[in-house]
């Protein structure tokens, strides 16, 4: 088995269960905007793009509705206001990190929840463990997940190349951003999608638990 001295992780659905915020500020979103809310279970299947296309999922018509850009700033502006009103880290996922570190491995996370939150919620949660977080930054030109540039970004910031390091994530997003950057993928199976959806979508490697995840470090 080969074993990673570098983790780049996924936030949402792999370290953080943030479902029912993000669930929350849609049908805030949406219901000051008179349009018809979703489940949480909706929401679930509309995450995994960024926020932006959470959003035109959870929009009827999408982008063309003539009410997007509304709904869409003011579930930006909610959820960074209320981000942390459930999300809590995965059970055993504090002491992974923990461990890693003890280890001697670098980690990172990666994500395409826009820039501000995903530093927040780093901070917040994993400041002692996480040392570099990067979001959808289009801003710099940084072009978000499938595309490999967060994963560049994070391992540049790290100061290490891609030998060694290993993508986590719940998504079939995470399985083609790890392809895209050339990098070994390790599904989790505590997050958003389930093993055969994963599996459906090129997922060869899992883990069960948090636990599980060790084996894979030096």
């Amino acid at each position: 088995m080969k074993r990673y001295s570098t983790f780049i992780f996924d936030l949402d659905g792999t370290l953080l269960d943030t479902l029912a915020d993000l669930a929350a500020s849609v049908n805030y979103a949406l219901g000051s905007c008179g349009l018809p809310q979703h489940t949480t279970d909706d929401v679930r299947r509309f995450v995994g793009n960024g926020v932006r296309v959470l959003m035109e999922r959870a929009v009827p018509q999408g982008a063309q509705n003539p009410l997007f850009d509304t709904a869409f700033a003011t579930f930006r502006q909610h959820y960074l206001e209320h981000s942390l009103d459930t999300t809590r880290p995965y059970d055993g996922i504090p002491q992974l990190l923990a461990e890693l570190r003890q280890r001697g491995c670098r980690l990172a996370v990666v994500s395409n929840k826009f820039y501000a939150a995903t530093q927040e919620l780093c901070r917040h949660f994993f400041a002692d463990t996480i040392s570099v977080a990067i979001g959808e930054h289009e801003a710099e030109g940084i072009r978000k997940k499938p595309a490999p540039d967060t994963v560049v970004e994070a391992l540049r910031q790290l100061g290490v190349g891609s030998e060694g390091a290993v993508y986590v994530g719940d998504s079939d997003v995470d399985v083609l951003t790890a392809r895209n950057s050339g990098l070994p993928c390790i599904s989790v199976l505590w997050g958003f999608r389930s093993r055969d959806f994963l599996i459906q979508h090129g997922a060869t490697t899992f883990a069960l638990t948090p636990q599980d995840i060790l084996q894979y470090s030096i």
